[in-house]
């Protein structure tokens, strides 16, 4: 396997692993949230 062909498959992989990251990242930030309003609305 050729440097150039790798290079590319490894930024190929890094660029989905970022993805799935963010999304995951967002998807927490909506649990808390989600979280924080029933414990206000508790509280209420």
């Amino acid at each position: 396997m050729t440097l150039a062909r790798f290079a590319t498959i490894l930024a190929l992989v890094s660029a989905l692993a970022v993805t799935a990251c963010a999304n995951t990242v967002r998807g927490i930030g909506r649990d808390v949230n989600a979280t924080a309003d029933a414990v206000e609305d508790s509280v209420d």
